[in-house]
């Protein structure tokens, strides 16, 4: 077993989305099925839970405070307090919600929809900037999930889960992804949300896998880190220095979940991640 801490005892049901909020030293991740966006600060242990109203996918932060947050019916903002909602994209589909996100080096957000019974075919990857401009970039997806850059930025990485792939892309001048190609085929549980590291290495956690591995940007399999619980769904690395991996986990689905499922989970010293932009509305 991997060498962990419980930064954030929690009975989320489907806990997901761990970002580093640089500007305010804290990690935000949602509990999706909960309708709550929690914050934890790792300095002063200093806790925020907000209610969404609606099921919540992602929440990053914004250049000028607050968040964007994916939720069940479209893409929208919150002020620096917790207030001043709005709507960015609205686009209620019945059956399908916002799922992960992503914020790219340009301050774009990238979210991912999917439907609830998860129907291939009924998500979508969307790019959304911070005037409201909208694109789909990706249709014919089951469920959209993690998704990054490169330290470069030249290489978009992402996962539609029920693939059991994490694919690679090319990204353009446009920034917009081309050349779909696999990086590696996941054999233990589904690939779920992802981030890449310092050396371009890419990170994923296994949900049903009970494990986060990590793969070379050829995708050779070098490191895996084995959890107590078995649903990790999204990892980030965070922390002053970017060295600790934050793992969120889930409960949704699970006759007997361990202990810690729902919990917000830390392994110290993992690596060294990148710093990551805030969405540029």
């Amino acid at each position: 077993m991997t060498s962990y801490e419980i930064a954030v005892r929690e009975y989320a049901d489907l806990g997901e989305g761990p970002t580093w909020d640089a500007a305010a030293g804290r990690l935000i991740w949602v509990d999706i099925l909960g309708c709550r966006v929690h914050t934890y600060d790792p300095a002063s242990g200093r806790r925020t839970v907000m209610a969404t109203g609606q099921h919540v996918g992602a929440a990053k932060p914004r250049v000028d405070g607050g968040l964007v947050v994916n939720l069940r019916d479209g893409v929208a903002l919150y002020g620096p307090g917790g207030d001043d909602f709005r709507w960015l994209h609205r686009e209620p589909v019945p059956g399908r919600r916002g799922n992960d996100a992503a914020v790219a080096p340009d301050g774009s957000l990238w979210a991912g929809t999917m439907r609830y019974d998860e129907a291939p075919g009924g998500g979508t990857l969307t790019r959304i900037t911070g005037d409201g401009t909208v694109r789909t970039v990706l249709d014919g997806v089951a469920v959209s999930n993690g998704t990054g850059w490169s330290p470069d930025g030249r290489l978009m990485y992402y996962v539609d889960s029920p693939t059991g792939r994490i694919d690679v892309f090319d990204v353009g001048n446009d920034g917009l992804p081309a050349r779909r190609r696999p990086l590696a085929h996941v054999d233990r549980g589904s690939p779920d949300g992802l981030t890449v590291d310092a050396d371009g290495c890419v990170w994923v956690a296994l949900w049903d896998g009970g494990e986060v591995h990590r793969y070379t940007p050829a995708g050779t399999l070098d490191r895996v880190l084995r959890l107590p619980v078995c649903r990790p769904t999204a990892c980030a690395f965070g922390g002053p220095d970017l060295s600790d991996l934050y793992v969120t986990t889930a409960r949704a689905g699970l006759e007997a979940p361990h202990p810690l499922s729902g919990s917000l989970l830390v392994v110290p010293g993992a690596g060294k991640g990148l710093p990551g932009p805030a969405f540029a509305g």
